[in-house]
């Protein structure tokens, strides 16, 4: 048997495994575009290669996903987290997981993955391919020819395979998928994910290294809202609670052109009354201290003055002198602090899309392409996008993984 990978990235090294797991006999050619492989591995999570998450209940683990998280309930049962660990420590390398559920190797270098996947390929003997991408795939009967893009070392021979698994990554552009909508796959348009918020206008990115540890963060005008820490940046907010809402908003925000308002309310406390009462007990009980001698809810004190300035107040306003004017003042600023967002910036070797693939054009059961025969996919050319945290490579790991049984 003779199988095509597409796509040298994690989930197309993972699908190429697991067909050599699965059919040792069969030859298998892995085929990417660029020059580079395993690229994202190589660079996530700032190097370290954020590879799965802690999170071990499968019900909890698909609520992670904005899209695709009800399919991947039932494909987690066969390969999830758990799986992950066990089949990278199994290949001698060890698993950390830190105290936010990101998990990576305790080497702290994606190296160790990128090592690892590249001593299982070559073991296996699977051939690596690149500078050679595909073009067409042309059903044939019983089999799929491959059709490849001319480059100025000439062209790789147009080949048969008795199967194909597609794990191209996303694509920033619907056009970049018109090869696999010939062949009777459905698209979802794609959109960016996982992006940070741009604010050309405000000062607060004066603050820029300042971190909220429990922000809560709506988009108004939606029902979109995340909690979690925020990020201030020298071009605007991000951090896991922006990231998070990015992922959810996608096809919302994308709507609206990047351009809304966002609305943080940084002592992540629901109810304005309380937020009230809070402060109106720390003047009752600081009468003489200077505002920015005493902060509430444990916000940090660069964030801290520059809120209370932002409310018309000046360091040395005693706590005892603000009045019931001055508590709603500052509550309002706390609870329901408002920003305007000019655009995005995602990260240009790490993006993450919204979109590719429907799944309604996908057995899942076995990765499998309903409109072509002896077709599969995996990974992030599929609709299926995570939150951060590792949950996209875990997507990859696992739809890889089944796609790699070839179950017809």
């Amino acid at each position: 048997m003779k199988v095509a990978i597409i796509g040298a990235g994690a989930a197309g090294f993972f699908a190429a495994i697991a067909v050599k797991e699965n059919y040792p006999k069969a030859k298998v050619i892995v085929f990417e575009k660029s020059k580079n492989i395993l690229s994202k591995v190589r660079i996530s999570g700032g190097g370290r290669c954020n590879v799965t998450n802690a999170e071990t209940s499968i019900s909890a683990l698909a609520k992670c996903y904005p899209r695709g998280g009800r399919k991947l309930k039932k494909a987690f049962k066969e390969f999830n987290t758990l799986d992950t660990k066990k089949w990278f420590e199994s290949r001698g390398v060890p698993l950390k997981a830190e105290a936010d559920g990101r998990v990576f190797p305790v080497s702290d270098s994606s190296q160790s993955i990128v090592d690892c996947l590249l001593k299982e390929v070559e073991e296996k003997g699977i051939q690596i391919k690149t500078l050679v991408g595909v073009e067409e795939i042309i059903p044939q009967e019983n089999c799929l020819q491959l059709q490849f893009r001319k480059t100025k070392d000439g062209q790789y021979p147009a080949t048969l395979f008795d199967k194909v698994i597609v794990a191209a990554g996303g694509s920033p552009k619907r056009s970049g998928l018109d090869w696999l909508a010939a062949l009777g796959h459905k698209i979802e348009t794609p959109v960016p994910s996982l992006f940070t918020f741009n604010m050309p206008q405000e000062s607060i990115k004066s603050l820029m290294g300042v971190v909220a540890e429990d922000a809560q963060v709506t988009v108004q005008g939606t029902k979109l809202i995340a909690n979690g820490p925020l990020l201030i940046t020298h071009w605007g907010m991000s951090g896991p609670s922006i990231l998070k809402l990015s992922a959810f908003g996608a096809r919302t925000l994308s709507d609206l052109n990047y351009e809304f308002k966002a609305q943080i309310n940084w002592a992540n406390i629901p109810r304005f009354e309380e937020v009230q009462a809070q402060l109106k007990s720390l003047s009752l009980e600081n009468p003489k201290k200077a505002l920015s001698n005493k902060r509430p809810f444990n916000l940090p004190k660069r964030l801290w003055n520059f809120l209370f300035q932002k409310a018309g107040f000046s360091d040395e306003k005693p706590w005892g002198e603000l009045g019931k004017k001055g508590i709603n003042k500052l509550s309002t600023i706390i609870h329901n602090d408002i920003y305007s967002v000019r655009g995005k910036t995602t990260f240009k070797e790490e993006f993450v899309t919204c979109g590719g693939i429907s799944l309604e054009s996908v057995d899942f059961k076995s990765m499998k392409s309903r409109s072509c025969p002896h077709l599969y996919f995996a990974g992030e050319i599929l609709d299926i996008d995570g939150i951060t945290g590792g949950f996209n490579f875990q997507a990859a790991w696992t739809t890889a993984h089944i796609a790699g049984k070839l179950r017809d």
